[in-house]
């Protein structure tokens, strides 16, 4: 009986020993946390304004096309109806992530358009595109090699008035499958 309590009280004692470890519950640890946040045009994605229809609006891309755009040069109040309008180069895509100072470090870009009834995108030329047209594409941008956007403007059986879309930008580490 001596033995069975003694062998009791050693895996009792055992089980506190190893038990008291694993229960861990608090640490606590001030550390600062510094993020510049910049323009579209230099960050470490950036998104820059090559067409005079694209512009930097608070740090934000805009695509504008009407006499409210900053560089409107003040004949042409917009497109036309029942026209396709297609617009290459629109702006760029390009990777500056500190990751590529010792090795390329592409990154797989989404873009996509809600609502925008008529307007799509590509990625390259329009004749060869990389990616597109459509309203979602994808494509790789490697280190120093910015890729341009373009936008296709349908506005076959349009009403007079203007279209307003939102477009949302996104990137993944790694070229795209």
């Amino acid at each position: 009986m001596k033995k069975l309590a003694g062998l009791l009280l050693l895996i009792v004692g055992l089980t506190l020993t190893i038990g008291a470890g694993a229960n861990f519950r608090y640490y606590e640890a001030e550390r600062s946390v510094t993020v510049n946040i910049t323009s579209d045009d230099n960050e470490f994605i950036d998104l820059t304004p090559i067409q005079p229809y694209a512009y930097l609006n608070n740090g934000k891309l805009t695509i504008e096309i009407s006499p409210n755009n900053p560089n409107y040069p003040g004949y042409g109040d917009g497109m036309s109806v029942n026209t396709t309008y297609v617009f290459e180069e629109m702006f760029n895509v390009s990777n500056e992530l500190w990751e590529n100072e010792d090795a390329d470090f592409p990154i797989c870009v989404h873009i996509s358009l809600n609502q925008g009834d008529g307007i799509s995108f590509f990625a390259g030329d329009y004749d060869s595109p990389i990616s597109g047209p459509g309203t979602q594409i994808h494509f790789t941008v490697y280190h120093n090699q910015p890729v341009p956007v373009g936008f296709i403007f349908d506005n076959t059986n349009k009403d007079l008035g203007s279209n307003e879309a939102q477009m949302s930008v996104s990137a993944d580490a790694g070229a795209c499958e």
